[in-house]
């Protein structure tokens, strides 16, 4: 297995493609919306300013890129190849899989998240305590563990030529309603109403939270709980039954 972990990092790292939009695309989209606003606006209703919240928006985004495009698009066309058959002929145990798939992804998403940290503290002179920096790389990276294990999931249910519209599709979904992209207090009461049960919303949720100085809330928590509870069970459930099939 670990000789399968590496080889995935060294082709997630030759990647020119998906190391730009998943390490430097987040960075530029937080210079783009947060550039220019002002570092004393707060944003209504979170008590945090533009730059702070949207630095943990697209710390999330980022790490988000990495292990849901990382995963369901390569997973999908590995098994169309015919890869994911051959590898069933070695020793390498299922769950080997989907293990070196999720780290690899994991690993990408860690520079994803320290850049974005970086260009805040730089460019829009964002200070927080020690300790909030690291835990917010520890809870930001630590949930993207949820949608590694959606994108596993989508990668056996879709085929090679139906996974990047599928994904596609989820991943600009989670992320606008989610408010990754724009405050979800600025969505009709409707639609924030929706967007507050969704996994994205309570990921970001987590590191407005320590950049506060508060712990996660409870319910939060719980939600995340729930949904990686059921995207877990989900790919496990498309494994065993690709595994079936073939």
């Amino acid at each position: 297995m670990n000789s399968l972990i590496k080889l995935e990092l060294t082709r997630a790292l030759r990647n020119r493609k998906f190391l730009f939009f998943s390490v430097i695309y987040p960075s530029a989209l937080f210079l783009l919306i947060a550039g220019n606003a002002d570092s004393t606006t707060k944003v209504d209703g979170t008590g945090l300013t533009v730059p702070t919240y949207m630095m943990v928006s697209m710390a999330s985004f980022g790490a988000l890129t990495a292990v849901l495009m990382g995963n369901s698009e390569r997973i999908a066309k590995e098994r169309e190849s015919g890869w994911v058959r051959q590898l069933r002929l070695t020793t390498l145990p299922g769950r080997g899989y989907v293990l070196a798939k999720t780290a690899s992804a994991a690993v990408v998403s860690l520079p994803s998240i320290v850049i974005v940290f970086v260009v805040a503290a730089t460019v829009k002179d964002v200070h927080l305590d020690a300790w909030q920096w690291l835990a917010l790389t520890g809870a930001i990276w630590a949930g993207s563990l949820i949608f590694a294990a959606l994108g596993v999931a989508i990668g056996y249910l879709a085929t090679g030529d139906a996974v990047r519209p599928i994904t596609m599709i989820t991943y600009f979904g989670l992320s606008m309603l989610g408010g990754l992209w724009m405050p979800s207090t600025t969505f009709p009461d409707w639609l924030q109403n929706i967007a507050k049960w969704l996994p994205t919303h309570a990921y970001a949720a987590l590191g407005q939270a320590i950049e506060l100085g508060d712990a996660p809330h409870a319910k939060d928590l719980a939600i995340l709980a729930v949904y990686f509870a059921l995207f877990a069970g989900g790919a496990a459930w498309l494994y065993r039954k690709d595994t079936l099939k073939a």
